[in-house]
């Protein structure tokens, strides 16, 4: 008997020791990246809040590969998760990366730029991206710690090297990438990134698909930036912050515009009838719960933010 449980000790042990080995490979492997278009590739995330499950991989990420160098589109919630995608792109080139683009400050799609910081590839966002994100920094910091489970620190949090006030572009080659800056929508430094060569546009988080959008800018902006992209052309592969990639880009944006539509509607309504914020969330826009993924973890900080903002209009 002394011996079984001896032997019981012993394997138990050994599975934990291999466990953690299995963990440890897993932090060092190279995401799972998708070619979507020529020279496009795109790692999902998870559909979720981040956890120590996840390990903070909940957003889109990914890179464009041009014949001189490499652009990096947003790298992840942790410095581990920038290192996989790093990885990553060396397994698919053997060229620099020259630019790490952010498409906006939240901490799922910035806190990997430390894994870029070394050597000389630039970082570039739009214009309010740094005041924003080092109001932020040291929450954004705790969270991970709290919910992820890692140990988080002020290296996580990268300056850009430049900030994009309007539109610029930047060339990898043979390939150009037009930047966009945004007026104030899902946050108040959005960011938008077309591959002309392949008609790709990375959106960021001014698209969700089938995860309600979460607004942090405002909603009016918002409605009124997803009014100007439904016109655009020439667009043929659409990556958004959350969710699956499509080629539609105006039936791809239809679900988050009637979402956010019906949100001002009924907010405006409770504002109007003499409601406060507690009466407005509660009832408004709840006919879209069961369409969307998160809805009770973030609809009521959407209403909160829309009544908020309508309250003065």
């Amino acid at each position: 008997m002394r011996v079984w449980r001896l032997a019981v000790v012993v394997l138990s042990g050994a599975v934990v020791a291999l466990s953690a080995a299995f963990a440890d490979d897993s932090a060092k492997a190279a995401l799972a990246v998708s070619e979507r278009a020529s020279g496009v590739y795109v790692h999902e995330g998870a559909q979720a809040d981040a956890d120590r499950h996840n390990r903070g991989d909940i957003a889109n990420i990914g890179f464009v590969v041009g014949t001189r160098c490499v652009a990096v589109i947003d790298t992840g919630g942790t410095p581990t998760i920038g290192r996989r995608l790093k990885a990553a792109v060396e397994r698919e080139t053997n060229r620099p990366v020259c630019y790490v683009i952010n498409t906006h400050m939240h901490p799922d799609h910035v806190l990997g730029n430390r894994a870029f910081a070394d050597g000389d590839t630039r970082f570039i966002a739009a214009e309010g991206y740094w005041r924003a994100l080092s109001a932020r920094a040291s929450s954004y910091l705790d969270s991970a710690a709290n919910h992820i489970g890692v140990d988080a620190d002020e290296s996580w949090i990268v300056e850009p090297d430049r900030m994009i006030a309007d539109q610029a572009t930047i060339r990898l080659g043979d390939r150009t990438l037009t930047l966009t800056a945004h007026q104030r929508a899902h946050t108040d430094n959005d960011l938008t990134v077309f591959d002309s060569k392949t008609g790709t546009l990375w959106l960021g988080d001014l698209l969700f698909v089938d995860r309600v959008p979460s607004i942090d800018g405002s909603l009016t902006g918002w409605l009124d930036v997803i009014a100007a992209l439904e016109d655009r052309e020439n667009v043929d592969t659409i990556i958004p912050g959350h969710g699956p990639l499509g080629h539609d880009l105006k039936r791809m944006l239809g679900p988050e515009k009637r979402y956010l539509s019906h949100l001002r509607r009924d907010v405006r309504k409770a504002i109007d009838d003499g409601y406060g914020i507690d009466y407005a969330v509660a009832n408004a826009a709840r006919e879209e719960r069961d369409d969307w993924r998160l809805f009770d973890q973030y609809h009521p900080r959407n209403v909160t933010a829309a009544y908020t903002e309508l309250e003065w209009q």
